[in-house]
């Protein structure tokens, strides 16, 4: 395995690893708990790397901690040219999004370790603004589940006010978390200054389920027809699965239950249908045909929970770097 197949918390786990032991407890102090646990599971079970797959992470690492050291020090503008003429352009940009991400994580800490309902009862009477912006700051799955449960006009607003979102005023974003933060009684957290965007608005999207999913872009279609047209764009659906390469359809079905694939194409349309029938084995498709036969009086929202776990199963490959997800078929795959 090579550098770019491993996920991030393996590349964080042989940096640690390359550290010592002194210089990692000294490290291990700016982490969070659950960072900390995660990294330590990955240690566990780090094989013996190579040295040139040492040499990459290592490398990747360092340019990563010149971007963010550019980005604060000279602002975005600054480092794009600055990086463009370091890496190039292609690098740069894929740098500037990683470790504006992972810059993006400090503020609001505290509020990715609680539950989404605690979160619910404490943000759901708040103007739809705020809403939206401690919305930008907890994980996509916190987020898709409180968004479900405001009231419709309510989330129209806030998915509009979040993908609107670019940058906040510090010493707001302080105000809202000090006030949070009393409410939920946690420890103190960093503050950062880029939130929201059409990007985070996907994610979110991408995690909400299928009816919550419809409802949204629904109501976005009227009120706001080019918005739900530019997140959907960033989105991967279920019915982009007609664009994955072979490879790609091969990989997710073998991380996929049958049962789920059968009640997932109960209304599935004829193009994701054909594409996953024809990356399959004779025998796995003629059972899964089999399967889909005897199925009767199927509730819809079945089907469409089968329907997301096989999104979530592709977004989690695509994550891990294991396949690869093009848009509409306009991306070229290059094997």
């Amino acid at each position: 395995m090579n550098a770019n197949e491993r996920n991030p918390a393996e590349k964080a786990a042989a940096v640690i690893s390359m550290l010592g032991a002194d210089s990692a407890s000294q490290v291990f102090h700016y982490l969070s708990e659950n960072e900390i646990e995660q990294i330590s599971v990955e240690l566990s079970r780090l094989p013996r790397l190579e040295q040139g797959e040492l040499e990459n992470i290592a490398n990747e690492f360092y340019d990563c901690c010149v971007t963010e050291k550019v980005i604060t020090e000279g602002g975005r503008e600054y480092a794009k040219e600055v990086l463009e003429r370091a890496f190039g352009q292609q690098q740069a940009k894929s740098l500037m999004e990683r470790v504006s991400k992972a810059m993006k994580t400090k503020a609001f800490s505290f509020i990715r370790k609680i539950d989404y309902k605690t979160l619910m009862t404490i943000i759901q009477n708040e103007h739809p603004q705020t809403l939206a912006l401690i919305l930008s700051y907890a994980t996509p799955e916190q987020a898709s589940k409180i968004v479900a449960n405001l009231p419709k006009e309510t989330r129209i607003d806030v998915v509009e006010r979040i993908a609107n979102m670019d940058r906040a005023v510090p010493s707001i974003i302080k105000i809202v978390e000090n006030v949070v933060q009393k409410k939920i009684g946690s420890s103190t957290s960093e503050e950062t200054t880029e939130v929201g965007g059409l990007n985070y608005v996907a994610d979110v999207m991408n995690h909400v389920d299928r009816s919550t999913e419809r409802d949204i872009f629904e109501e976005l279609n009227i009120k706001n027809p080019q918005l739900a047209e530019d997140v959907r764009k960033l989105m991967f659906v279920f019915e982009d699965i007609a664009y994955l390469d072979p490879l790609s359809i091969q990989r997710f079905i073998r991380d996929t239950d049958t049962k789920d694939i059968a009640v997932a194409l109960k209304v599935a349309n004829k193009d994701v249908a054909n594409a996953i029938f024809s990356n399959m084995s004779t025998r796995m498709r003629e059972t899964i045909q089999s399967d889909m036969e005897y199925l009767r009086n199927i509730r819809m929202s079945d089907v469409e929970d089968a329907q997301q776990r096989i999104v979530g199963t592709i977004r989690r490959l695509e994550e891990e770097g294991e396949i690869v997800i093009s848009k509409d078929g306009k991306d070229e795959i290059i094997v």
